[in-house]
């Protein structure tokens, strides 16, 4: 969950503000109180705000804590002043909060100093009702969130390990527009690192993982573009991206893979799985978002989820739509985790629904495909696109579904049964997403979380685009 700072606004007058001093400070009791229940870590100020210099200094002592997200908190009348004051003194995303007590005007300080921010153009939300309230406290969590996962943005780096694949503009970002709207770095790294190190590798970890494959996943070795020596190549391109990753402080990831590796190496369907997986053969780990063909835009929307969510996130090509189920085929070679399988924490529960089938004709360097059907369930999809060089978030809810053994069968072998799939019904016409939808990759949480991304994206000031039936 996020860090919270709480800051409440009092009236300027010491007869008034003597008063009224206990009131606010029951109410904020309730708030902070509702708030850690659910789950969120409070800073709180250490005093109402009752002068202009308090509106400063402890609106500074709240924003050195590193909050995500700060309350303005408003149980009384409260001067508009120290509002300005006080959100002068933040950079974190704001929030109005007022009571709604009939006696003391909270609502109408809200209103004052909400005002007056609009007039100088400070972004903020208004929420009102009883600091306990369920409902005020989802939507802050909502909020929170979303400001959380901007948060953890800015300052990060992602790693992508080779240019541009086979001509897809789409997978290519502007680095200065990262850093403006995002604080993202972008970290430039040869993919012949990725071929160097694999070799150089620790052969017992090779042999450890490939054997944890073998005890959990049915693997089907053909003696040519699959070969326990083949995997173990996978295994330890996996291991060379964690060095990577370990060495460059990377936050994020992407790999280029074709044409050069898939021709001449290996596919990278095991390292970019693992990656997104939040375990391997060593245990539990947090799951670290690599996107495959070096997907910029596809890799930032998946850390953003992935903050969103706490769980995997799903990377797939929208490979085709069929039209008399309404359903889309979302399919790319190994690069869904193999969490989908099962959605389990547990991996042997996973790999049990996992084949890893030797590489098709696409990818002649062989290696191990990573397959499996995703499990059902409702999911956020969505993804950010660039129109004209802007930023948007591509939104929409869906399900994923499975179906009897026949029927997957068929599915299946109308594309390429040997790649993982997500059988997904979406919130919106097959029309309107083909004619709108801005690139060939799309990316999935588990559940509705439409809300936070709306959010995120009045953070980040990019459009939404939500499609819907």
């Amino acid at each position: 969950m996020a860090r919270i700072g709480v800051i409440n606004i009092s009236d300027g007058r010491d007869y008034v503000h003597d008063g009224i001093a206990q009131f606010i400070l029951d109410n904020e009791d309730k708030l902070v109180a509702a708030l850690t229940v659910a789950g969120h870590e409070v800073v709180r100020g250490r005093a109402p705000v009752s002068t202009n210099t308090l509106a400063t200094s402890v609106a500074r002592e709240v924003a050195a804590q590193d909050v995500d997200l700060t309350i303005l908190h408003y149980c009384v009348w409260a001067f508009p002043h120290f509002t300005m004051l006080a959100a002068g003194a933040t950079t974190s995303p704001l929030v109005l909060l007022a009571n709604t007590d009939p006696v003391q005007p909270g609502m109408v300080g809200m209103l004052a100093g909400g005002g007056a921010l609009d007039q100088i153009g400070r972004r903020h939300n208004r929420l009102w009702g009883d600091p306990d309230s369920a409902e005020v406290i989802a939507q802050i969590g909502t909020l929170a969130k979303a400001a959380g996962a901007v948060s953890a943005l800015r300052g990060s780096t992602f790693g992508r390990i080779g240019g541009r694949p086979m001509g897809m503009n789409t997978a290519v970002a502007n680095t200065d527009q990262w850093q403006r709207i995002f604080g993202v770095d972008v970290e430039e790294i040869d993919q012949w690192e990725i071929v160097r190190r694999a070799e150089l590798a620790d052969a017992g970890e090779k042999a450890k993982g490939r054997e944890w494959f073998e005890r959990h996943a049915t693997v089907h070795y053909d003696g040519k573009n699959l070969t326990p020596e083949k995997l173990e190549l996978q295994i330890g391109s996996y291991l060379a991206m964690r060095e990577l990753i370990d060495e460059w402080n990377l936050d994020f990831t992407g790999i280029k893979g074709q044409p050069e590796l898939t021709q001449y190496f290996a596919t990278m369907d095991i390292a970019e799985a693992l990656l997104n997986d939040p375990y391997d053969w060593n245990g539990p780990k947090e799951p670290m978002v690599c996107a495959t063909e070096a997907d910029m835009d596809g890799a930032l929307t998946m850390q953003i989820m992935k903050h969103l969510s706490g769980t995997p996130v799903l990377f797939a090509d929208v490979r085709h739509y069929h039209g008399d189920r309404d359903i889309w085929d979302l399919c790319n070679s190994g690069q869904h985790a193999t969490w989908y399988a099962a959605r389990s924490d547990d991996p042997a529960e996973n790999l049990a629904k996992v084949n890893l089938y030797p590489e098709v004709f696409f990818f002649p360097a062989g290696g191990a495909s990573v397959q499996h059907i995703a499990a059902p369930g409702q999911m956020t999809l969505g993804r950010l696109t660039r129109n004209d060089g802007k930023y948007r978030l591509q939104l929409m809810l869906g399900e994923f579904e499975t179906y009897d053994d026949e029927t997957t069968q068929a599915l299946m072998k109308m594309s390429t049964p040997e790649w993982p799939h997500a059988w997904a019904r979406l919130d919106a016409p097959g029309e309107l997403f083909l004619s709108k939808f801005g690139a060939n990759h799309i990316h999935a949480i588990p559940g509705d979380h439409r809300a936070e991304l709306r959010a995120v994206c009045e953070l980040l000031d990019i459009t939404l685009d939500e499609f819907a039936r």
